[in-house]
């Protein structure tokens, strides 16, 4: 049976880690002794464009597309997204065996589309500003029988990306250590909300944060208020993979009570964190996966003396994108 509007638990992302194995990298933490000395703390990276598709989005893609009974598979899937659900749709789909419509925004990065057209997927374009890309998925759904598969607000979504801080766990402990904090960055919640069941379920006392470009800090704007907050435009950030209206109903509900507090940095912090990652980890990371290393990087997060562990959450970027980030820093 599909989950809708529960929670998962920290029982639901082993499942989805057990069910992820065969299909999905799991990232190896890495670490850098000139972000330990640039922090004055022991600091982990989660580098998740070593993913499947270039993005932590495989994961909650296939555990959602791989739980949909057989006799429902016919129609296919569709999803929106700027491109990174988008390319775990269409992998995990093709893997299934079954077809999967994306819809995107017109000034998605091209790479993107490619590649969300290169996994299988048939991409369906939309003009971000006028345009309401729910109503085009749902009419696409109806009209072929397709299987909505949200990009955040899904009991199997939410509990697929959560095994990125199951694995942070699972790897820090093998260490002997617990971490003090561990930031992830935050568009819809369905990441960090996951990550959040599984780091503290491990490690109660850790922080967990969000990180958001500047202008599109409605989670932190949210832990404030106690209410979704929603942000007053939809584009104008290099961070295309961040820029959700507001936090998802089901993520918040989860990162409003574990969560709580969040970081941002503008784009010129987070085109420098891009440059970082380059150039010390050896990492290609898109502007919207840098986000949480560029709020360290910038002085947001106090780590001295501390155990962090930082999710770089993808790394697909356009090589003009990519270049201009390299000679900004």
């Amino acid at each position: 049976m599909m989950q809708s509007n529960a929670l998962p638990t920290i029982d639901d992302i082993l499942s989805a880690a057990e069910r992820l194995a065969p299909v999905a990298v799991r990232t190896p933490l890495m670490t850098s002794l000139k972000l330990d000395e640039l922090t004055g703390g022991r600091i982990f990276l989660k580098p998740e464009p070593l993913q499947r598709t270039g993005s932590f989005k495989f994961r909650g893609a296939y555990n959602r597309i791989s739980r949909i009974p057989a006799d429902q598979r016919a129609g296919g899937v569709v999803a929106c997204s700027s491109g990174n659900h988008a390319q775990g749709v269409a992998a995990a789909a093709t893997l299934m065996g079954m077809s999967s419509v994306i819809v995107m925004p017109n000034n998605a990065p091209a790479m993107k589309k490619a590649r969300t057209i290169a996994f299988g997927g048939e991409v369906v374009e939309y003009d971000r500003e006028h345009d309401d890309r729910d109503a085009i998925a749902g009419a696409i759904a109806r009209e072929r029988g397709a299987i909505f598969v949200p990009p955040y607000d899904d009991f199997y979504v939410i509990a697929g990306q959560g095994t990125v801080g199951l694995e942070i766990a699972q790897d820090l402990a093998a260490l002997g250590l617990a971490p003090d904090v561990v930031i992830a960055n935050a568009s819809g919640g369905g990441l960090v909300s996951g990550i959040a069941l599984a780091v503290k379920d491990r490690f109660p006392e850790a922080r967990v944060m969000t990180a958001e470009p500047a202008g599109f800090d409605d989670h932190a704007r949210s832990f404030r208020s106690g209410g979704r907050e929603r942000n007053n435009q939809v584009s104008g950030s290099i961070c295309d993979a961040l820029l959700a209206a507001t936090p998802g109903k089901l993520t918040f509900e989860i990162s409003s009570r574990i969560v709580g507090e969040g970081v941002s940095a503008t784009d010129e912090e987070v085109a420098r964190a891009v440059a970082f990652a380059f150039e010390e980890l050896k990492i290609v990371v898109e502007p919207g996966g840098a986000v949480a290393l560029a709020a360290v990087l910038a002085g947001r997060v106090d780590l001295t003396g501390k155990i962090g562990a930082i999710v770089l959450s993808g790394g697909n970027v356009d090589a003009t994108v990519f270049a201009q980030c390299l000679s900004a820093a």
